[in-house]
C-alpha cells in the first residue's frame, strides 16, 4: 500500500530540515506524496517542488494558519495553494507582520528579565524563516535557561504569560477567506489540540464548513484510535473528507518521524486520492460560477 503525510514542516518555518531536504527525507521513508505545510508562508513551495522533480515524491504545496476561535488558537491546513496568487501573497504578509511584533515584543521581556536570546539566535542564519514558538523553546534548551523544549512552552511559552502575549487576531473568517480564495482545500488541523469536547468541536466544525471547511485531519500525532475514531464520525456527519499527517518537524520534534507521527501512524495515499477530486471538482465548479 501507498503511504502520505499531508502535515510536515521545514525550516520556512519551525522545522529542522530545509524544503529540499523534508522531500529527500520522505523518498527515504517511502512516502508517495507528502504535503509541505509551513506556518503563514509558502516560501518553501518552490524548493521542495525542484526536489520532487528528482525524488518520487508527491508534492502537495500547503499551508498552516494561525487564528483565533473564541479565546482558543486555533490551525487550518491549506493544500493545493498557489503560492503565486498575490491576495494570498498580501494577506501573509500581514500574518507576518503580526508574528514579526510579537517575536520583538517577547525579545524585550526575555532581555528584560536578563534572559539572553537575540533574533539571530531565533533564525540561525535563515533570515527568511517565519519564526515561531518552536525556535524561541529551541533557544532557551541550547542556552540552557531549560532541561527541554517542553519545559520552555511550560514555563515560559504558554499563551498570555509573561513572556507570550497573544497575537494580534487573525479571525477564522480571514483565514479561510484566504484559503478559499485563492483556490486551496481547507482541512481543519488537529482539533483534539484545543482541548474542546466533541459538541464544541462539532459547532466549530459547523461554522468553518459555511466558509468552505472541505476536510478535518481525522488522523495525527497528537490523537488515539479513539478520538480519530470520533473525529471520522464528525466528518462524516458534516460531509467533509478525513486528511491525516504527522506534524513533522525534524529535531524540533524528536519523537515524531515523518510518515508514522509516534509510531502508529499510517495515513493510505486513498486519503489524498479523494482529495484531490474534491478540490478538482471545486475547481470545475469555480470556473462555471465564472463563466
Amino acid at each position: 500500500m501507498n503511504y502520505v503525510d499531508l502535515h510536515v514542516h521545514s525550516t520556512a518555518s519551525d522545522g529542522t530540515l530545509s524544503p529540499f531536504q523534508v522531500v529527500a527525507h520522505a523518498a527515504e521513508r517511502n512516502l508517495k506524496a507528502i504535503a509541505l505545510t509551513d506556518h503563514d508562508t509558502v516560501s518553501g513551495i518552490p524548493k521542495a517542488r525542484s526536489a520532487s522533480s528528482q525524488y518520487p515524491v508527491e508534492l502537495v504545496p500547503g499551508i498552516e494558519l494561525s487564528c483565533l476561535y473564541k479565546t482558543i488558537e486555533i490551525h487550518i491546513l491549506g493544500f493545493y495553494i498557489d503560492e503565486t496568487n498575490p491576495v494570498l501573497l498580501e494577506g501573509l504578509n500581514h500574518m507576518v507582520q503580526i508574528r514579526e511584533r510579537r517575536n520583538l515584543e517577547m525579545l524585550k521581556r526575555f532581555q528584560e528579565d536578563h534572559i539572553n536570546i537575540t533574533m539571530e539566535d531565533l533564525k540561525q542564519n535563515n533570515p527568511d524563516t517565519i519564526v515561531t514558538r518552536a525556535h524561541f523553546a529551541r533557544v532557551l534548551t541550547e542556552k540552557g535557561y531549560v532541561s527541554s523544549r517542553d519545559k520552555a512552552f511550560h514555563k515560559y511559552l504558554e499563551y498570555g504569560g509573561r513572556y507570550c502575549s497573544r497575537k494580534e487576531v487573525v479571525t477564522p473568517e480571514q483565514s479561510m477567506k484566504l484559503l478559499t480564495g485563492s483556490g486551496a482545500w481547507p482541512c481543519l488541523a488537529h482539533p483534539m489540540q484545543y482541548h474542546l469536547g466533541y459538541e464544541q468541536i462539532e459547532t466549530l466544525v459547523s461554522q468553518l464548513k459555511e466558509m468552505g471547511l472541505k476536510g478535518i485531519e481525522v488522523y495525527h500525532s497528537s490523537q488515539n484510535p479513539h478520538q480519530s475514531a470520533m473525529l471520522q464520525k464528525i466528518a462524516k456527519k458534516y460531509e467533509l473528507l478525513p486528511s491525516g499527517g504527522s506534524d513533522f518537524h525534524g529535531a524540533n520534534k524528536p519523537d515524531i518521524e515523518m510518515g508514522i507521527g509516534r509510531g502508529g501512524l499510517k495515513i493510505s495515499y486513498s486519503l489524498l486520492k479523494d482529495i484531490k477530486e474534491s478540490h478538482h471538482i471545486g475547481i470545475e465548479s469555480a470556473a462555471i460560477r465564472s463563466c
